[in-house]
């Protein structure tokens, strides 16, 4: 691999994560005025348009041999675009974007054990202890230090539908793994696309809140462009020179970058969440380090 191909796929992977850590910050903004229902369908709604322009110009995809994939395309889009969004937009009503992104650290080790459990990947003792790490780091961080408060008054609900979230991203990575393969960003718009046939009617029902201000309509827009579509073009581009596995470390650095942007807008934080976060990279990085020691050719 050439230095500037590692150079540019590694920008790339920042950019991406940087924008998906944004998601965490203004979503938690977005949420006080556009409900999580709303701000899901709105987001998949502006965003369609852009993966179709984006996939037609950057990967000219076969769109029928895309929707023959269209049982695999539902699933990835109930785990990933719904299940996942939502949960994620509720939680960040009842938390704080700094706990909610120190709970989704532990997504790539719950990804590696539901891997062995239902597609029988392989997991080294390595893997197992940084699973155990990684979780114990979560317990820290759920129960702001305290475990033992889980008896008393159980997991906040914040936490729970956090819970809910990583636990559906983790569908979608397993479903992921057996999905034919596609064209990324065709695969993300016909997704988006499922996403908002599915929630439209539902929409058209009960009805979506719009942003009524400059400041949420702001929020939506970055939410649109950023972590919706150049998240995973960027991703999409950095895939081309890297492994999936070394670039999944990367998603670490969702949870550095929410931390730095809950320091830099001056968001409280806990002792207990800074010692329960670093607990929890350390574990995903030991359930990783398969990945970490393989050199990409």
């Amino acid at each position: 691999m050439s230095r500037p191909g590692l150079v540019g796929a590694t920008v790339s992977l920042l950019g991406a994560t940087l924008f998906w850590a944004g998601n965490y910050i203004v979503g938690a903004r977005a949420v006080q005025s556009i409900d999580p229902f709303s701000l899901t369908l709105l987001r998949w709604v502006l965003a369609l348009p852009l993966l179709l322009a984006l996939a037609q110009l950057i990967e000219r995809p076969d769109w029928r041999q895309v929707l023959a994939a269209w049982r695999w395309l539902l699933a990835l889009s109930f785990f990933g675009l719904l299940a996942y969004t939502g949960f994620l937009y509720a939680a960040l009503e009842a938390t704080s974007a700094f706990n909610a992104s120190l709970i989704n650290a532990f997504n790539p080790a719950l990804i590696a054990l539901a891997g062995a459990v239902f597609l029988r990947e392989r997991l080294t003792p390595l893997a197992v202890a940084g699973i155990l790490v990684a979780l114990i780091g979560v317990l820290i961080v759920v129960t702001d230090g305290d475990p033992a408060s889980v008896l008393r008054t159980g997991f906040g609900p914040g936490e729970l539908l956090m819970l809910g979230a990583i636990t559906a991203w983790t569908g979608y990575a397993v479903v992921g793994r057996r999905v034919p393969p596609l064209p990324p960003i065709a695969s993300t718009a016909a997704q988006a696309a499922v996403a908002v046939l599915l929630l439209a009617p539902i929409g058209l029902l009960t009805g979506v809140t719009l942003p009524g201000d400059p400041a949420s309509t702001g929020s939506l827009l970055f939410i649109v462009v950023f972590p919706s579509v150049l998240s995973y073009l960027l991703w999409t581009r950095a895939l081309l020179v890297l492994p999936a596995g070394s670039a999944g470390v990367f998603l670490n650095l969702i949870t550095v970058f929410t931390a730095a942007f809950t320091i830099i807008v001056g968001d409280p934080y806990t002792s207990a969440q800074v010692v329960g976060g670093l607990v929890v990279i350390a574990g995903v990085v030991l359930t990783n380090g398969g990945h970490l020691r393989r050199r990409p050719g």
